[in-house]
């Protein structure tokens, strides 16, 4: 059997991720073997936010607030979150969220989602969209202006 302490994440930062975007993660899903579910543990400094507002087909994302609290944005509005709370986020445009630490402690979340070998991530305040296939050379961010008609560059 294999195991993952949440009280021991090794949190990895992409130095990379803008201000506003920059929290430790521990994807912890691969290392405990899972392949239907993702699982990753977030250390999310004042201010900062896992990712932007967005919602995805066909995944389902759960959020269990470990410790601190966190603000979450969803189509209904903005909730504080305290620890051991948990909320789900379904897929489709009623599963849209944001979480952010607005607290002055660092909090600690847990966001656990199916994993779809193909889905798309769409995000409504940059009107950008992401579809993913699970090949990295077919995976695509693109704003929703640029769509292009069907037949478009066919002979």
């Amino acid at each position: 059997m294999r195991r993952f302490n949440l009280n021991a994440p090794q949190f990895e930062h992409d130095e990379d991720e803008p201000e506003g975007y920059r929290s430790g993660m521990d994807r912890f899903g691969p290392k405990i073997g899972a392949t239907q579910l993702g699982g990753s543990v977030y250390e999310l400094p004042t201010g900062q936010s896992i990712c932007p507002y967005h919602y995805e087909y066909p995944e389902e994302e759960w959020l269990f607030v470990l410790t601190g609290s966190v603000e979450v944005r969803t189509p209904a509005g903005e909730e504080e979150l305290g620890p051991m709370e948990v909320v789900c986020f379904p897929f489709g445009p009623e599963g849209a969220h944001k979480v952010t630490n607005r607290a002055e402690e660092t909090a600690r979340v847990v966001m656990l989602s199916t994993k779809a070998q193909v889905s798309v991530a769409v995000y409504p305040d940059s009107g950008k969209m992401l579809a993913n296939t699970g090949n990295p050379d077919d995976r695509l961010m693109a704003r929703r202006e640029s769509a292009v008609d069907y037949f478009d560059g066919e002979a």
